[in-house]
């Protein structure tokens, strides 16, 4: 038997190239949901009238199944049929204010400081101060004021929409109303277990 020769070898590879190079372009003319037409983050778009790809959720969007009807509202906007809110969304237990006490020194002291005073520590390196929590004003404001505040943010303040859950904003809410309570309480409103305690410290 007698071996190939040379033209043959080459006339083999060549369609040995040929079917592979077919394959690979067979495999990358695939548009089906393997790869699809779509967007980066932050692409342009013009079909879009504003030039942006990334839009926003259709107003009115709750997240689904976190609460019964009618209340994801208060949860996720701070509001009641439209209006700022002036009731939680979900009872204030010992636990929430702890919850709410743990995320307020982690995302709002730096600025806020740790008794609501506006003398955090980013305040003290030079930031602008914001106002106290102790206020008349942020007295007498709903919750949903303080809601919609952290979530969409306000002058110098960034949101924190995308940062914090919806019940830990709450949970803070809760917490910068003990503070507040904390500035004008007696010993009458102590619990008459703790008041023994504090009084015998004496």
């Amino acid at each position: 038997m007698s071996p190939k020769s040379p033209r043959r070898n080459r006339i083999a590879g060549g369609w040995t190239l040929g079917a592979a190079g077919l394959l690979l372009v067979c495999a990358g003319c695939r548009q089906d949901m393997h790869v699809q037409p779509r967007y980066n983050p932050f692409d342009p778009a013009g079909f879009f009238s504003d030039g942006q790809s990334a839009r926003l959720p259709v107003p009115g969007t709750f997240p689904r199944g976190d609460l019964e009807a009618g209340q994801q509202e208060l949860l996720y906007t701070g509001k009641v049929n439209g209006e700022l809110a002036k009731v939680f969304p979900f009872p204030v237990t010992r636990e929430v204010l702890e919850r709410g006490r743990e995320r307020f020194n982690i995302n709002c002291a730096p600025c806020h400081g740790l008794s609501g005073d506006g003398d955090g520590m980013i305040v003290q390196r030079g930031f602008r101060r914001p106002p106290s929590f102790h206020i008349e004003g942020f007295r007498a404001a709903p919750e949903g004021m303080f809601f919609d505040i952290i979530t969409n943010g306000e002058g110098p303040m960034y949101p924190y929409g995308y940062r914090v859950a919806p019940r830990d904003r709450w949970a803070i809410i809760a917490y910068i109303r003990a503070l507040q309570l904390s500035r004008h309480a007696s010993i009458d409103d102590v619990p008459e277990a703790e008041r023994e305690k504090l009084q015998g410290a004496k």
